[in-house]
């Protein structure tokens, strides 16, 4: 096989890659693999802490092309993933993997890919390198020709000149530092590099001796601050990929034409306004991403480029499509989601190998009976546009697996759909759907069927045809029984016929022993059906908003179910049976009529999570101060009877991460609450709280406190001691210290500066009261030992000494400088009882010294005062 040969097998498996890495930083993600592969892995997954919906994906660090890989290899890998996408531990798993063979090869052809700056990769360290000091500067060695040096988020503020001295640096990996510039490298130890990588780091601008790596083949600086590439780099003559992605480039790179071996090159999500009609002479590039920037016309230079396979526009602001992009013959990934389309060029059609195309967010209104051309074509997103109608034309598709026209203005489905044997995926929520067709049987590989939103009143029996559905969504339409086609579906895990109007339960339903998640709220369901505990392993159940009142002892057959959603029911006493489900992790009884909870809810040792949040509850239920494991407790009373206090025990919840106890009454939050170590969340907002203990400021790991809407006036100083805070919220408080528009910015930082500085201003305020003191009982002596009786006398009169307390029986043995003390001391006593300051004494005893003429006692007086600055100065 000729290395052209391979290079091109190698890029069939880079391209799906390339997508994958640029549409995880895009808005949307509605790529088919992703979601078909997290349909098998939700199945032992999602209650790991996982939603129902969540995609599932690995985050390759980049993509490579490495034009010495072999087919031999490739094969190789694509086995090794299809093993990875296999069920295990029981049998209904293994049984749905292996219905499912096709699909899973078709996923593996997509997620086969090489790793971008794979680690996988070769070298020798030359002798100035030790093993011991390989492994530490990470070093990665596998053969003679050469080596990679991976530093990656090693803290790195400026590039590693030393480590490049080594002799056989070829790959070279600097992802996630702080490496600004260039400086410091020599550029001659760099002649010898073949792949560079500086993701995430906070470059600028590339240097111009970029153009010294005349052997560079990859270089990756996406995630950066670049706005301007140089036109240096158009002389690196061997490069095949360039990864500019999410940077703020303005400007498409002048004289990249030159680059005659580029291959794939990535300018996503930069201020791209137009491309240069040079751009054809790209002749060998196969992938171009272009998402996420400003062009407003679809750039005709792109419909010249003979080799392209892969082009991404989304995001953008398209208006219409060429006529010239007839010419992309080879084009088969066309990404426009999120663009300003209203029509389509007929000429889109005549791309006969088009295998994906993406047109989610746009204004189209008709697709035309011509898309019959897409012989090839696998995967079709048409969602949120304003289509009334699918041709039946699409029907000739007969290689589509993937179509999805969710949020359209659909009323039906061709008629001919069951011809397009091999559909996986159909999705077609929020339209205008009336029923769903018969015909839908004879789509036997089937495996995730979504029709919320409509206004369907039954699901055909049919349907059971349809042995390979694995998922099902029937959410928000007019379905008054529970379908009993699918209780017949051997491989279906997942059921949400959330907000319908179904009342009864059927005994079929016992048959789906392999359940794994069922939503039914907002239904008419009156009782929690005994059929429903007939599905052993079922693992999650919302009942929410129904009218159920009470839970049948059977339930203790469930002993799968992990969550359980009772919220918005009829529950006026605790259902003790609930404490038989010793798997029970998370349970919801909120907005219900709960008055007291039994102590049997002690027998739920495994329980995470609780929402008792707007019941009747007289007291706090102290019962739940027993679990242990409890790390999730919502007792919110926003439509409930409020509670007016926490009791001490609530510490006995060790594990306690997230406390919600707002919408209350509650006047204290208990002293000991230092003890919940793991909180991590504390929302109290709406109570009557008026003082923080300071317990709770040795809560560590503390991140979101909300205390807003109570009574506090005053916040502790050491609330700095929080250092883990990132969300804090003292809106509606009567605050004073610190001001309310001290907190309004809720930075911690903000108002933990302002109360140091406010206790400074109150030690100083204390350390000058302090010494006024004493310098007023310096005045005080100064002035008795050295006025004359006349003075004394209008002394006393200025102010307002009573004769009573100058006449003293003793005068004659008591002398002028101790009376003239004893006076001044009483005339203190009664002046405090007036609250004035020292400072004030001082001030109105010197203003009625002036006023009597003892200018002699003044200047004694003066003289201290300039004694006593010095002193501080």
């Amino acid at each position: 096989m000729s290395e052209k040969e391979g290079m091109s097998e190698e890029l069939e498996d880079t391209i799906s890659q390339f997508r994958k890495e640029s549409r995880s930083q895009s808005v949307k993600e509605p790529g088919f693999i992703k979601e078909t592969s997290n349909l098998i892995n939700e199945a032992s997954d999602y209650l790991e802490g996982k939603s129902s919906n969540q995609i599932y994906e690995t985050h390759p660090r980049q993509i490579t092309l490495e034009s010495t890989s072999s087919s031999g290899s490739k094969s190789k890998r694509n086995e090794e993933q299809k093993k990875n996408l296999q069920f295990s531990e029981t049998s209904t798993r293994t049984e749905t993997s292996q219905s499912l063979s096709s699909l899973t090869g078709r996923i593996a052809e997509y997620q086969a890919l090489v790793n971008f700056l794979s680690h996988e990769t070769v070298g020798e360290v030359g002798p100035q390198v030790s093993e011991e000091n390989q492994k530490h500067l990470g070093l990665e060695t596998t053969c003679k020709d050469n080596f990679t040096v991976n530093l990656e988020a090693k803290g790195l503020q400026e590039f590693p000149k030393d480590i490049l001295k080594i002799k056989y640096v070829k790959h070279l990996y600097l992802d996630k530092n702080q490496i600004k510039t260039f400086q410091g490298a020599d550029s001659g130890d760099l002649l010898g590099l073949e792949i560079l990588s500086l993701q995430e780091n906070g470059l600028s601008s590339l240097p111009s001796e970029i153009r010294l790596l005349h052997n560079l083949r990859i270089l990756n600086v996406s995630h950066n601050h670049i706005s301007h590439i140089p036109k240096e780099i158009s002389q690196l003559g061997n490069i095949r990929q360039l990864f500019f992605y999410n940077n703020y480039i303005e400007n498409f790179p002048s004289d990249l034409e030159c680059l005659g071996n580029l291959e794939i090159l990535s300018l996503g999500k930069n201020k791209l306004r137009h491309i240069p009609d040079t751009l054809p002479s790209l002749k060998y590039l196969r992938v171009l991403n272009l998402q996420y920037n400003q062009l407003t016309i679809f750039p005709k230079a792109l419909c010249f480029l003979p080799k392209l396979i892969s082009l991404d526009l989304t995001g953008n602001l398209i208006s219409s499509l060429p006529k010239e992009i007839r010419e992309l013959k080879n084009l088969e990934t066309l990404l426009l989601d999120h663009n300003k389309l209203t029509f389509l060029a007929v000429e889109i059609f005549q791309l006969l190998k088009i295998k994906e195309l993406q047109l989610a967010d746009n204004k189209l209104e008709v697709i035309s009976h011509k898309i019959e051309n897409f012989r090839e074509l696998r995967i079709l997103i048409l969602d949120k546009n304003l289509l009334k109608n699918i041709p039946e034309k699409i029907c000739c598709c007969a290689m589509l697996e993937c179509l999805t026209l969710s949020d359209n203005k659909l009323t039906e489905l061709p008629k001919n759909i069951h011809k397009l044997n091999n559909l996986r995926k159909l999705h077609v929520n929020r339209n205008n759907m009336v029923k769903i067709t018969d015909s839908i049987s004879h789509l036997n590989n089937i495996c995730s069927l979504e029709f919320s939103g409509n206004i369907i009143a039954g699901v055909p029996i049919e349907i059971k045809n349809c042995q390979k559905i694995i998922k099902i969504e029937l959410n928000y339409n007019k379905i008054m029984y529970f379908p009993l086609g699918l209780c017949a579906l051997d491989s279906l895990y997942y059921l949400s016929v959330n907000g319908n109007y179904i009342s009864e339960i059927p005994a079929d339903i016992s048959f789906s022993k392999q359940l794994l998640h069922l939503e039914l709220s907002e239904n008419k369901l009156l009782i929690f059906s005994e059929h429903f505990c007939s599905l052993i392993n079922l693992k999650y159940l919302d009942l929410g908003k129904n009218q159920i009142k009470k839970i049948p002892a059977s339930i203790s057959n469930m002993i799968s179910l992990h969550v359980l959603i009772l919220c918005c029911n009829k529950f006026e006493t605790f259902p003790r049976e609930l404490c038989t489900l010793e798997n029970l992790r998370v349970l919801d009884l909120s907005e219900n009529q709960l008055q007291k909870i039994s102590s049997d809810i002690c027998n739920l040792k495994g329980i995470q999570k609780l929402n008792f949040s707007s019941n009747q509850f007289i007291h706090f239920p102290i019962e739940l101060c027993q679990l242990q494991s409890l790390e999730q407790l919502n007792i919110s009373q926003i439509k409930g009877r409020k509670l007016t206090r926490l009791p001490g025990e609530l510490s006995n919840m060790t594990q306690l991460k997230e406390l919600d106890i707002s919408n209350n009454a509650i006047r204290e939050i208990p002293r000991n609450i230092g003890e919940l170590r793991n909180l991590v969340s504390l929302h109290a907002y709406n109570n009557q709280i008026s003082y923080i203990p300071p317990s709770l400021l040795s809560l560590n790991d503390l991140q979101q406190l909300n205390l807003s809407g109570n009574n506090l006036t005053t916040l502790p100083s050491a609330i700095y001691n929080l250092f883990s805070l990132k969300e804090i919220n003292f809106d509606h408080n009567p605050l004073l210290r610190p001001p309310m528009e001290i907190c309004k910015g809720k930075q911690l930082y903000t108002i933990a500066r302002y109360l140091q500085r406010a206790d400074e201003r109150d030690d100083t305020r204390f350390l000058l009261s302090s010494n006024i003191e004493k310098i007023l009982e310096k005045i005080f002596k100064i002035v008795a030992n050295n006025i004359t009786e006349t003075n004394f006398e209008f002394l006393c009169q200025k102010l307002n000494l009573a004769n009573s307390e100058t006449d003293m029986p003793t005068k004659s043995t008591v002398s002028l400088s101790e009376r003239a003390h004893q006076a001044l001391v009483i005339w203190k006593t009664q002046s405090n009882k007036l609250s004035l300051t020292a400072a004030a004494l001082r001030d109105q005893l010197i203003r009625a010294l002036t006023m009597i003429g003892a200018y002699e006692i003044m200047d004694k007086i003066t003289a201290l005062n300039l004694f006593t600055r010095a002193i501080k100065f």
